[in-house]
């Protein structure tokens, strides 16, 4: 058994999406492995709360355990639950927690949505937690100043140093990239030089698709060439503006769906000129780092995660989508050295030493993003 390499138990009860690609990246880059104890993608709210119990009873059924390092969790699962509940060998393993995302900075359509007790899973998750990793530092500070607010509703019971504690035990580790099957990816054949426009998101509401149409319909109504590329995942309920621009966009329209495959998506991500997001919450941003990769121009917000990823240059206030479009427009793709240049660091051959650091030692963690 000495010689045996350690294994990292991880437990997901959320097992899809970002999550799922995390886990499985991971997995390979790790001396022992990853072994997991999941549960399909779906009910995010009864995964939070019942998903402790579930997990530990799982534990519990471990007659012998393996070698295993540590426990790795993500946020959907309440770690104080857990941890009170787990059998004795769990308990003397470290007990780790990845942030793709908080509950307090996550996006509700109406404010009376919102339930706290969530958000108050999330901080009591990172205080049972013995190690965490946030996805990017605009997901630590929300969580910290979200944690902050909800701590003083409760006035007759004062925290104090709650913040010091959670900055003392977490660390930004960017979720990594497996760039492969983009590099490879050859773009269809393009009949013309008119640029085009990509989309590659969620459609869902919390990625503000209204807003970026609307700056298309600006576009056709100035008479303004280009192309579009729509992606992402669509649900049965999605925003009524999709099939608006649909019709109204026909003719631009190379695109229009979900690709049924990594390489299919990858060719048409090779397609496209500019990037372009106005999402209303991005913990990270996967999507836009994969389309820059391909090697389109990225047009952001100045705001969520994204100063902290690309340069100054990449991003937009507001009232400036329109112009900045139409200019992003005129300079076309990146070059294959820039869109390296910008993904890179978020490559898993970046990453992985960190993360192994983080997993196995604590050690600290090498400077690959802005402190």
């Amino acid at each position: 058994m000495k010689n045996k390499a350690a294994k990292v138990l991880a437990l997901e009860p959320y097992y899809g999406g970002s999550h799922r690609s995390f886990l499985d990246g991971l997995s390979g880059r790790l001396p022992g492995g990853l072994e997991l104890i999941t549960l399909p993608a779906r009910k995010w709210k009864w995964r939070m709360r019942m998903s402790g119990p579930w997990l530990a009873s799982k534990l519990a059924g471990i007659a012998e355990p393996d070698n295993y390092s540590c426990l790795l969790c993500s946020t959907f699962v309440d770690v104080a639950t857990l941890k009170g509940l787990i059998p004795e060998w769990a308990g003397r393993l470290p007990l780790l927690t990845y942030f793709h995302e908080n509950q307090f900075a996550y996006p509700v359509r109406f404010a009376n949505e919102r339930d706290l007790h969530f958000s108050l899973t999330n901080l009591t998750t990172a205080l049972a937690s013995d190690r965490l990793a946030f996805n990017s530092h605009y997901n630590l500070d929300t969580f910290l100043a979200g944690s902050c607010r909800l701590l003083k509703k409760s006035s007759d019971m004062p925290f104090v140093g709650v913040e010091e504690e959670i900055r003392g035990k977490a660390v930004i580790l960017h979720p990594g990239q497996d760039f492969s099957l983009i590099d490879q990816a050859a773009p269809p054949a393009r009949q013309d030089k008119v640029p085009v426009i990509v989309w590659n998101h969620r459609w869902e509401h919390d990625k503000n698709p209204e807003r970026f149409f609307e700056a298309l319909f600006e576009l056709d109504h100035r008479g303004i060439d280009f192309k579009l590329v729509v992606l992402g995942e669509s649900f049965s309920k999605k925003p009524a503006v999709f099939d608006e621009a649909r019709a109204k966009l026909a003719p631009r329209i190379l695109k229009f769906g979900y690709a049924e495959s990594r390489e299919e998506y990858g060719e048409w991500l090779k397609m496209g000129d500019v990037t372009v997001s106005t999402a209303g919450h991005e913990f990270f941003g996967i999507s836009v780092i994969e389309a820059v990769r391909a090697g389109c121009r990225p047009l952001l917000p100045a705001r969520l995660s994204y100063p902290e990823l690309f340069p100054e240059e990449f991003l937009y206030r507001e009232q400036d989508l329109v112009p900045k479009l139409i200019k992003s427009l005129g300079r076309g793709r990146l070059s294959a050295e820039t869109a390296r240049e910008l993904t890179e660091p978020y490559s898993w051959s970046r990453l992985d030493d960190d993360y192994r650091k983080w997993l196995f030692a604590g050690a600290p963690l090498t400077a690959h993003s802005k402190s």
